[in-house]
């Protein structure tokens, strides 16, 4: 798949939060427009910022050239009233687009914040490439909270295929979720939106993270599922016999199964308000 990369200068990068991210953070935070990831189910689909681009999800990505430089104006300013910082990255892509590699967007903002740093930062990504930037990571966990959440839906590559075919691999975002957690940074998995899985799924995430968010279609789209109607995802669910996951309160049934392994402390569901806690 062909994608369009264009360079563009944002007038500002950090977003006051609002909505589903309005539980502690403050700010959000997308070094890029579009993502490549080009995953189905994915709610910014239904957003304005794709609805009038003209061209499909998935194949383009903006880069935001002066992040760095927008991130370090705009945190001396909030400084300087006394604002605290709580940072999501990022809700509307992935700050660890495959252009990164090369573009190093997401690695600029890392290294401003180890001068400047938020009060709180959640890195939120599907892309072993978070490994590169362990180095910086361990840095700012100095200075601020920092929590690197991976998205996890499933650990069935098949579903995977159907759901996200372009994005990583199942077990490469594992392995990577391992060797942040082994330099000793806070993890979570994210299940979200939670996708059939295996009965071992939370035996996998064992030892490996501090966290585990569950989220799904119906509560996680912004639109208590209206956005994921839109897009079709009944019709994909059962399309793939998998209708009996495509329930308002899977949820529940997720929850309860992942408490027989981990306390109640590590798991969270996106309809509980305990974000930063």
């Amino acid at each position: 798949m062909e994608i369009e990369i264009k360079e563009t200068f944002a007038k500002k990068i950090l977003t006051e939060v609002k909505g589903y991210l309005d539980v502690g953070f403050t700010h959000s935070l997308n070094p890029y427009s579009g993502c490549a990831f080009s995953c189905k189910y994915c709610y910014v689909r239904e957003m304005p910022i794709q609805r009038f681009k003209g061209i499909p999800w998935g194949e383009w990505v903006d880069i935001k050239a002066n992040s760095a430089e927008n991130y370090r104006n705009e945190i001396i300013k909030l400084r300087k009233k006394n604002r605290n910082v709580n940072i999501f990255m990022s809700s509307a892509t992935d700050p660890y687009q495959p252009v990164e590699r090369k573009a190093n967007i997401t690695r600029g903002l890392l290294e401003e914040m180890i001068e400047n740093p938020p009060d709180f930062l959640q890195i939120q990504t599907r892309s072993p490439l978070i490994t590169r930037d362990i180095d910086l990571l361990v840095r700012i966990k100095e200075k601020c909270k920092l929590l690197v959440s991976m998205t996890v839906e499933t650990d069935r590559e098949d579903i995977k295929k159907i759901f996200a075919p372009y994005a990583p691999g199942i077990k490469l975002r594992l392995k990577a979720i391992r060797e942040l957690h082994d330099a000793g940074i806070s993890t979570q998995a994210s299940i979200s939106p939670a996708l059939p899985f295996t009965p071992d799924f939370p035996k996998i995430l064992e030892g490996i993270v501090d966290h585990i968010w569950i989220d799904t279609l119906n509560i996680g789209d912004g639109a208590m599922g209206k956005r994921s109607e839109r897009l079709g995802m009944a019709q994909l669910f059962e399309e793939h016999e998998l209708s009996k996951w495509y329930r308002k309160d899977i949820h529940l049934s997720i929850e309860k199964y992942f408490l027989k392994y981990f306390d109640s402390e590590m798991v969270r569901v996106s309809k509980d308000e305990a974000y930063l806690k």
